[in-house]
């Protein structure tokens, strides 16, 4: 007797034994037993997910001799038929091979006759997409008003080529990619009936590589029964697929980490030996750095998917979240371009070299952890990955008692040192002979001295803590607010003028005040009250800030790192000797800060 292969062998006979798909053999049961089955279904999905079995079945259910249910009996002369394929009323189209008008007419010539023995005639068009638009249109009025006796079961990997008057008349299910832990369960079970033996591993790597589809899962679990002599165990998989051991991509991941180039290229020729696809050694890559970024942001997904949870934890720590991201992102670029290189380890190398050449400078970081340098401290100062231009981080501002610091900005000096215009004192007005810190590189100012009533200075000097300060900072506050749209926008347009224990002035920047209202103040004030203590007086006010908003702060921090690109641009050596050998020019607009 010829061997029948596993896909075949194992085809689900009625619904129960559909792996996944619940969503829509629940629909199909109910219709079924209800008696209200419409009269033209069209099943989509990627190839192998269930779209022809579960069609045949719905041809079994209703021509079963017991009746029309969800669960045919699978014993009686139509169920044997329909399994056997010789079932005279279930008529199976291959729509690829019969695309002409012609082959649609001569098969609509017989809709009008009733089954030879079941109760419905039953069409299977397979990959109706592929049929002409002639076809479509002959199939049109048919579809729409069959008989009483046929149902029309249409399926396709493709339900965009559809004709919208074709899917008007159709109930559409989509089909859904089975998960790996969906094909991995039916591959153990299979393997059980069968009596062969298997290990964990091997059946991971199967299900993963069956991308979606149960038809592929078993097509290759024969390829692998074949190669193991009659076992599946991961060593065998892993030659028959060219993949290759989590050890040999673990150490390829620690170079990396380690920024060693020598280690880097030995892990390259380790796993070279292994004679893998370079393809599928780029893909255990990229999930690493997917799992390594699960590690530091999601661990407790960590934990639910059976990953390997105590090397993450060790060398998550060893990249920061954003150098992970740009790792990952440069790999899904560079799968896209390998076969485009001369060979695919060439490739694969150039991309590890290019993981290396733009490993983010600053150090790594625990997730969770705070980023922010002390103020004015050496490693405040970033570099320039491209050019190594220093940019020097702006110094918080800080308003205290001993030495007030103010804006560089021109018109908020100028509001600042003109007490008149104020209704409210401003921690900045204090009279002081210490230096005024400005923004811009290598400049100060002098302070000016400004006189107000005793009593203001007075309470100053005992009460005031502004937000900029290293105790209080606004813009943290406000980040650690729970406050989402516009209310949150309004906050980030606000700067204290005063800030104490007991009380809270707010100056909401006036160029913004069209998206100040009543409703959204009451909500920003709630929200402080809770955060900070209810008996803190807060008010608010629109008018100019004496200080930078949060929003202002952003802009300007990132109008200062855009000029600090631009001059790091300009002033590049190899930048200049290629505009002056080829008479390039350089585009203001691709020019972008590095973070």
């Amino acid at each position: 007797m010829s061997y029948k292969v596993l896909a075949r062998k194992w085809r689900p006979g009625n619904f129960s034994e559909v792996v996944g798909q619940q969503h829509i053999l629940q629909s199909l049961s109910h219709a079924l037993d209800s008696d209200r089955l419409h009269h033209a279904l069209l099943f989509t999905g990627t190839r192998g997910v269930g779209k022809t079995t579960i069609a045949r079945i719905l041809a079994k259910a209703l021509n079963c001799e017991e009746g029309i249910s969800s669960n045919p009996c699978g014993q009686c002369a139509s169920c044997l038929a329909v399994d056997e394929g010789r079932f005279i009323d279930l008529i199976e189209v291959d729509a690829a091979s019969k695309t002409k008008v012609d082959d649609t007419r001569e098969l609509l010539d017989n809709v009008q006759y009733l089954p030879t023995s079941g109760r419905y005639k039953v069409y299977l068009i397979d990959e109706v997409h592929m049929l002409s638009k002639h076809s479509f249109n002959a199939l049109l009025k048919t579809l729409e008003e069959p008989p009483d006796h046929v149902k029309f079961l249409l399926a396709t990997t493709d339900p965009q080529k559809l004709p919208v008057t074709v899917l008007s008349r159709c109930l559409q299910f989509n089909l859904k990619r089975l998960e790996p832990d969906q094909i991995k369960s039916q591959l153990a079970h299979i393997l059980h009936e069968e009596k062969i033996e298997s290990d964990d591993e091997a059946l991971d790597l199967l299900a993963r590589s069956a991308d979606g589809s149960m038809r592929d899962g078993l097509s290759l679990l024969d390829q692998a029964i074949a190669f193991g002599a009659g076992k599946v165990n991961k060593d065998d998989i892993r030659k028959m697929l060219g993949s290759i051991e989590q050890q040999y991509i673990h150490a390829l991941v620690e170079s990396l980490a380690k920024d060693d180039t020598d280690l880097l290229f030995k892990a390259i020729d380790d796993a070279a030996d292994r004679s893998p696809d370079f393809n599928m050694v780029l893909d255990e890559l990229l999930g690493s750095f997917y799992q390594l970024s699960l590690a530091q942001q999601a661990p407790a997904i960590v934990a639910q998917r059976s990953l390997d949870k105590q090397w993450l934890e060790q060398i998550s720590g060893a990249f920061s979240a954003e150098a992970l991201q740009l790792f990952y992102q440069i790999c899904l670029t560079g799968k896209r371009d390998l076969p485009l290189a001369p060979d695919t380890r060439t490739g694969f190398e150039m991309l590890m070299l290019r993981l290396l050449a733009f490993k983010p400078d600053q150090p790594a970081e625990p997730a969770g952890t705070s980023t922010k340098q002390p103020v004015n401290s050496p490693s405040s100062n970033k570099t320039d990955s491209r050019s190594g231009a220093q940019q020097q981080a702006p110094a918080q501002r800080n308003f205290s008692k001993q030495a007030p610091v103010m804006s560089a900005e021109p018109p908020q000096v100028q509001e600042c040192f003109q007490p008149e215009t104020q209704s409210e004192p401003y921690p900045g007005a204090i009279e002081s002979s210490a230096p005024i810190i400005d923004d811009g590189p290598n400049q100060s100012v002098q302070a000016a001295k400004v006189s107000e009533p005793s009593v203001l200075i007075d309470e100053v000097k005992d009460n005031t803590a502004v937000a900029s300060s290293t105790d209080k900072n606004w813009s943290e506050l406000i980040e650690s607010l729970a406050l989402t749209g516009m209310t949150k926008q309004m906050a980030l347009h606000m700067s204290p003028a005063v800030w104490n224990d007991i009380r809270l002035d707010l100056l909401m920047d006036v160029d913004q005040g069209a998206i100040y209202s009543d409703t959204r103040e009451k909500e920003l004030i709630k929200s402080l009250k809770n955060t900070l203590g209810d008996n803190l007086k807060i008010s608010i006010r629109v008018d100019k800030p004496v200080v930078e908003t949060p929003a202002q702060q952003k802009k300007r921090l990132q109008n200062e790192r855009q000029q600090a690109a631009e001059l790091s641009i300009r002033s590049d050596k190899t930048v200049n000797n290629i505009i002056d050998s080829f008479g390039a020019s350089v585009s203001p607009a691709s020019i972008r800060p590095v973070n």
